[in-house]
This record gives C-alpha cells, sequence and structure tokens, in this order.
C-alpha cells in the first residue's frame, strides 16, 4: 500500500550549474573571433531587447531576432523563418547583452539541428569594449 511519499531524487538544478553544463557542449567564441567569423559568412544574431539596442547600438550585419521569437525564425524547417535561415549546417553566433542569455539561447538552436550554433563570450559589451563596430 502506498503512503505517498517519494522518494527523494537529485535536487533542483541552479542557474550557474546548468549555465556550466550547456556551455560544455558549445564551442563559444569572443568578439575578435566573432567579427572575423562574421566576414566569413557566420550569421551574427543579437536577440537583445529593443531598449538594449536603443540605448547601446547595433552591429552591424548582425541580425535582430527578439530571443522569443529565435526559434521560429532560424529553423531552417521552419514556416516563419528568416531568409537567413538556409540549413542546418549554417554557423550562428548568438549574442545577448552580457553572454547569459545567449548560451541557453545557442543550445535551443541546436536542439533543432543547428548542430553550429554558439553564441558570443561577454556579450554585446564584450563586442563594444573591444572597440569592435557598433552603429546607433
Amino acid at each position: 500500500m502506498s503512503t505517498g511519499a517519494q522518494r527523494p531524487g537529485p535536487g533542483p538544478t541552479g542557474i550557474d550549474e546548468l549555465l556550466d553544463r550547456v556551455r560544455a557542449d558549445l564551442d563559444r567564441i569572443g568578439p575578435r573571433e566573432a567579427f572575423e567569423a562574421a566576414r566569413d559568412g557566420t550569421l551574427l544574431v543579437d536577440i537583445r531587447y529593443a531598449a538594449l539596442r536603443d540605448r547601446d547600438g547595433l552591429i552591424p550585419g548582425a541580425l535582430v531576432i527578439e530571443r522569443n521569437e529565435l526559434e521560429w525564425r532560424l529553423d531552417p524547417q521552419g514556416s516563419h523563418r528568416a531568409p537567413e535561415a538556409t540549413d542546418h549546417d549554417l554557423r550562428i553566433v548568438v549574442i545577448c547583452n552580457e553572454g547569459y542569455a545567449s548560451s541557453l539561447a545557442a543550445v535551443s538552436l541546436r536542439h533543432l539541428g543547428l548542430r553550429r550554433a554558439t553564441d558570443l563570450i561577454g556579450g554585446f559589451q564584450a563586442w563594444k569594449a573591444e572597440g569592435l563596430p557598433v552603429t546607433r
């Protein structure tokens, strides 16, 4: 007869542990490497929200996709895909403000089969601090 009691299982995962886990599978890149990669055809994707883009500017050539639309816009098989989402072999570098949300977003893209998705270490703020191009 069951008493309704459950055995203790693994506890909840904190965000720091989750980030460590997902980043272990990403080959994250720094700002200079992302800049060079973009010149060679890598798609830079800015997922920052509008207020941050308005405040800090944009990376020239980066595709702007709000985080809540990312998977729909970059799935090469999706009905709402962006024209840039050509195939699953596309190299994508996701950029958030400081390089946290972008790690989780890149892993989500990998779950869609975009195996070359990764993110920018330090996010837009690292790009800007490196003195790389920004437009207003």
